[in-house]
């Protein structure tokens, strides 16, 4: 695991790399605002049906940065 900046997730986004982006703050934080693409963390077994290759690169966050 390593920290990446906000920075580093927005060029991400930007070259359209593939990676799976979770919010992992409340419903409440998800609902005002997150960054576009980004899902809602709700538990371990979610992130295997939305990442099921184990080589898919997974970015958590849970700051909100709008």
């Amino acid at each position: 695991m390593k920290t990446v900046t906000h920075e580093e997730i927005q060029q991400k986004m930007d070259r359209g790399d593939d990676f799976l982006l979770l919010e992992v703050l409340g419903e409440a934080s998800y609902d005002r605002g997150h960054l576009p693409g980004a899902v809602r963390y709700e538990g371990r077994d979610q992130v295997s049906g939305l990442a099921p290759d184990r080589s898919t690169e997974i970015v958590a966050y849970c700051s909100n940065f709008n």
